[in-house]
Order: C-alpha cells, then structure tokens, then sequence
C-alpha cells in the first residue's frame, strides 16, 4: 500500500479537475475492484433480466447463485489474504522479487483444492442442474484467483492496465450477456456465463499483469506458509471481518422475510437488494483512505520509524512521533466527515434515485436503505481504524477488534430477527457502532504508548514460531519434488 500511496502522490502533484479526477478513479479501481466490479454485475443481471422479460424465479435465483458464489470465495480467501499481504511486502522488502509468483501460485492452489472441495459438496446437494453447477464451480474457481491477485497487484504501480481490466470485464460480460440472451438460451445460463466470462478477462489480465512485473523464481510455492505461523492473528483477522461483514446477509436467508427460491438456494431480496446498494457508500472511505492517509500520513510514520532504526536522537523521535499523530488524526477526522456526507447524501437522495431505478424499492426496502447505509458507514470509519492497527503492527488488538465486530453483528441480526420486520438491518449497525468503538479505544490507547509497544514488548530472544502451516508446507515441498 506505500508503493501505491507514492505513485498516487506523483497523480496528484499534476494539475487540472481532470487529473484529481484520474487519481481518485484509479485508487478506487485498485482498492475496491473486484468486490465493485460483483456489485456491478449484480445490479446489470437484473436489469438484464428486467428488460428481456426474464421471470422473477429466475431472476431471484441467478441473483441466489452469483452471491452464494461471491460470498463463498470471499470466505475461503479471507484466511490468507492478509498474511500473503504481509509476506508479499516482506519479501519486496528483502528485494526476494523472485519469492513472490511461486506463492501466488502455491496459495491459489491451496485455496482452489479445499474450497472447490466444499463448494461442490454444497453444490451436489444444493438442487442446481449440472451444467448450473459447474458453471458456478467454474466462476468461484475464477473469483478464488482474482480475490488473490489483488492482494498482489498492490506492488503494481501501472494503474492504466488495472482500470482497463476492470472496464473491459463489465463491458465483455454485458455484451456476451446480451448476445446469449438475442440466441435464446436461458436467463440463469446465459447471464452464469456472462459473469463467468467477464470475471475470466479480468483474471487473465491481472495474472498477465503479474507476469509482467515479476521474475519466475524456483523458490518453494508454499514459503509463504511460514508466515501464516508467524503471523497467525492476521488470518483470523481477515476471516473475522469477512464474516463481521457478510454474515447479517446470511442470517435474513433464515428470517421471516427469506424467499427459498430452488433447492438450498435462499435469498431475502427485500434486505439482500438495498444492502448491495448501501455497500457502494463506503467506497468514499475505502478511496479517501488510500489517497489521504496513505499519501499523507505515511511519509510521516515513516519518518518516525527511521529514527527509530536508524539511531536518531531522542528529541527528533518525540518531534516526529506528535507531528505523526497529529496528521493521524486529522486525516482520520477528515475520513469521517466525508463518509458522514457520504451517507447523508445516499440517504436523502439515494432513495428517491432508487425508487426510478427497475430494483423493485418498497418502503420496507428504503427503511432497510438508509438503516444499512449508516451501518456500512460506521464500518468503513472503523475499518479505517482496524487498518491504521495493523499498520502499527497490533495485530492482536486487530484480531479482538474483529473477533467482537464479526460475534456482535451476528449476535444482534439473530436478535433482531425476533422484532417487527422494520428493525432488520439494525444488528448490523449496532454491531458496527460497538467495532468502531471497539477500535477507537484500541487505537487511543496503543498510539498513546507507542514507544513502550516498539521497545520493550518485543521478544529479547528470538522465537520459533513454526507450526502446523509450516509443516504443511515442508509436506507438500517433498510431495512435490518426489513428483
């Protein structure tokens, strides 16, 4: 993420509307691509299926397959990205340039064999015909790779060549969409592929973009298991925060208000539909972010760090330390009022927008509108936090912080499940406002003690931190070369 907050700040020395403009697009394709580029396709199956006459089973059942597949690679992903995250910036560090594909390749693998394995066993019994199952076993093989080149394309500064993969993928996917449609074949087939295919461009294309950048090496593929061991709150923290995230949508398919559109396929689209569009608010923080806090503050944590390694004097490093903190906070100041905005915007106009829009908006969905979209927002503010953690490498508050929001907002949805149908939505933000202040009072008290967390909570003797994924590892090293 600094190698991407010091090319953004080249973007923004330029000047003119139109170069703000380019800088903020690219940061937001960067950060947000994949997971946009779902809800993108989302909302275009419906109004393809709205405007080729298309019925509501079919509909609510290709909208059923897409997100179960979504949400499926998102968890089976979640575990590792951020530990690959970290041993990717490690070993850039360490200029191991040679490190970094074999583990992109070694940690696609993983992820693809034990997630395909319980995906196709959901799958068998799910009710989807067979040619609806390998095509959903195909696009959650295709989303797997994605999801984990992202977290590899962080070190990629050619913003161009990510902006258009993005964009060739949504215009491939509605014109292969179309043309299947203009054919005949069916809406649940047809639109499977279109997704399918458009998800395929963006992979070949990142993947080819990884190529481009980084040397094939003959380093272990599974190196990066190591660092699971070593690192281990980072994996539950990214499982944690996708299940923080996603699980509220899960529980409503058990509510009152589900649908049971085919099978095990279950949907509650009057909650499922305003929470994909609430989620789109929090793309202002996830940009302001990178641009802000990445291009501002990081120069500053920096600085202080170098003082730190690099034996500087006493008085610099107290200097340094409160000029940090102080843009710190500010940028986070700033973060909040613009996703404050944001939401207020979303919901003043938002709905009267939506109700034009062929999404189907009742008044029990705008009520379900504007309570996620202060949910969504309060989590974005709060994620922002939860990262600033990490970057301070706390990453034991980080995991408590998610561990609560994840068992909170869950606790709360199955709560809310027992009022009146108009409190849907507020288990999610209760469980947002308690993250938030969970990580405020984590990032207050960890900031206040920095020096002490820098200097004397470390190890004085070097620990092992070997375990199960390293041994993993080593297995499947010896597999490999007895191959």
């Amino acid at each position: 993420m600094a190698g991407i907050g010091f090319e953004l700040k080249k973007l923004f020395k330029r000047r003119g509307l139109f170069a703000a403009f380019r800088a903020y697009g690219y940061a937001g394709v960067v950060c947000t691509g994949p997971m946009l580029l779902g809800i993108v396709l989302l909302l275009g199956v419906m109004y393809l299926c709205d405007t080729t006459g298309a019925s509501r089973q079919e509909r609510e059942l290709l909208v059923c397959m897409i997100t179960y597949t979504l949400l499926a690679s998102l968890l089976v992903t979640s575990f590792l990205s951020m530990v690959v995250t970290r041993f990717i910036a490690d070993m850039l560090y360490e200029e191991k340039y040679e490190a970094v594909l074999p583990s992109f390749w070694g940690s696609t693998g993983l992820m693809l064999m034990a997630g395909s394995v319980l995906y196709g066993i959901f799958l068998i019994f799910s009710g989807a015909t067979l040619i609806e199952g390998l095509l959903m076993l195909g696009l959650f093989g295709e989303l797997i790779v994605t999801w984990n080149a992202m977290s590899y394309l962080t070190a990629i500064k050619d913003y161009r060549g990510i902006l258009l993969s993005f964009t060739a993928a949504i215009i491939i996917t509605f014109a292969v969409g179309w043309l299947l449609l203009r054919l005949g074949v069916p809406h649940v087939i047809a639109l499977l592929v279109a997704v399918s295919v458009g998800y395929g461009i963006m992979l070949l294309w990142d993947v080819v973009l990884l190529y481009r950048y980084f040397p094939q090496g003959s380093l272990s593929a599974f190196l990066f298991l190591r660092w699971v061991d070593a690192f281990l709150p980072l994996a539950f923290t990214g499982l944690f925060m996708n299940l923080g995230l996603f699980a509220h949508l899960v529980i409503m398919w058990t509510g009152p208000i589900r649908v049971q559109v085919k099978g095990l396929f279950y949907g509650a689209p009057y909650h499922d539909v305003p929470a994909l569009v609430a989620f789109l608010t929090i793309l202002v923080t996830t940009v302001n972010f990178v641009v802000s806090v990445e291009v501002n503050f990081y120069p500053k944590y920096r600085n202080y760090y170098s003082l730190f390694n690099d034996g500087g004097a006493i008085g610099d490093i107290m200097q340094a330390g409160e000029e940090m903190l102080r843009v710190l906070g500010m940028e986070l100041k700033y973060t909040a009022i613009k996703q404050l905005l944001a939401t207020a915007l979303a919901i003043s106009v938002g709905g009267i927008v939506l109700d034009y829009l062929p999404l189907g908006f009742n008044d029990l969905m705008d009520g379900y509108f504007r309570t996620l979209c202060v949910g969504y927002g309060i989590y974005a503010v709060a994620n922002t936090m939860l990262l600033l953690l990490l970057y301070f490498t706390d990453y034991k508050g980080a995991m408590a912080a998610s561990g609560v929001f994840a068992a909170l907002t869950s606790l709360f949805t199955v709560i809310s499940l027992r009022f009146s149908e108009v409190y849907f939505g507020f288990g999610f933000l209760l469980g947002s406002a308690v993250f938030f202040l969970v990580c405020a009072v984590r990032l207050n008290q960890f900031t206040r003690r920095l020096p002490y967390y820098i200097l004397s909570i470390q190890p004085v003797v070097a620990e092992d931190r070997t375990g199960i994924f390293t041994e993993l590892g080593c297995f499947l090293d010896k597999k490999l070369e007895h191959d």
